[in-house]
């Protein structure tokens, strides 16, 4: 194999997995979509994961759902592990306060990836974001809260990324962010916004608040609330959870920056 090139039948299958782990829950049919790997060759993978259990198939319907075997090849992953357990007290205390479900994100790349979330306590959700779930960092609450209070060079090199193509943004986004008004807009407010969403699992229905949460050594994740669009209007949301919203992640924040023998 020439140096850097995927061999394509392992670059297919991991399309698949992850198509599946992040919508918790699809159709043959969804899965070569979401995937984007064509029809016969999706069908074939999906039965291998099977085999390895992986995956297993609804009883009830023709849809397929990851099992608890996707969480073992994260084990090598123990970055969040820390911010997990510190959040999640929090998130869950939060949920019950506001009703609506919250999750915790980091950035991956051009992606905020959902590290933990409440949207199985709550009725009030149209999906259940599972744990390595993405989103574009520059067109979610919890990439805008995250990137806001992150390091000049760091948003240098989102933003470079996203000029050479990298990633999912609406150019009128990407201008407002190279502007500097997005980020300064959000450190005044505290919070970042992103209305009727449409690179949820529900496109358009959802919107969401998010807020930086930050360890000993700056900004390391978001804590985000998401709530229906047809419910309320964003400001109007804002004015309602924002400082529960800035209070729960500046909680999480001082947890994370105790002293390990402390926070145990």
């Amino acid at each position: 194999m020439e140096k850097g090139v995927p061999i394509r039948a392992i670059s297919r299958c991991i399309s698949v997995l992850q198509a599946i782990n992040r919508r918790g829950s699809l159709s043959m049919m969804e899965i070569a979509q979401t995937s984007g790997v064509p029809y016969p060759t999706a069908c074939r993978i999906v039965q291998t994961l099977l085999h390895e259990k992986l995956i297993e198939r609804e009883p009830a319907r023709k849809r397929y759902r990851p099992t608890m075997l996707v969480q073992s090849l994260s084990h090598g992953f123990q970055e969040s592990d820390r911010l997990v357990a510190c959040a999640r007290p929090h998130i869950v205390d939060l949920t019950a306060k506001v009703t609506w479900p919250v999750s915790i994100a980091t950035r991956v790349g051009q992606q905020m990836m959902i590290r933990d979330s409440t949207h199985t306590m709550t009725s009030l959700t149209l999906n259940n974001y599972y744990p390595g779930y993405t989103l574009p960092i520059l067109e979610s609450a919890a990439g805008k809260a995250y990137l806001a209070f992150a390091s000049p060079d760091e948003q240098a090199a989102v933003l470079e990324a996203y000029r050479r193509g990298e990633g999912q943004v609406d150019p009128l986004t990407l201008q407002y962010a190279e502007s500097g008004g997005m980020f300064s807009d959000i450190i005044e407010a505290g919070v970042a916004t992103k209305g009727r969403n449409p690179y949820t699992a529900t496109p358009g229905k959802t919107s969401s608040i998010g807020a930086p949460i930050f360890n000993s050594e700056g900004v390391c994740g978001a804590l985000v609330l998401v709530f229906f669009s047809s419910s309320m209007k964003m400001p109007d949301a804002v004015k309602q959870y924002g400082d529960k919203l800035k209070i729960a992640a500046a909680a999480i924040s001082r947890d994370l920056s105790e002293p390990l023998s402390r926070a145990a």
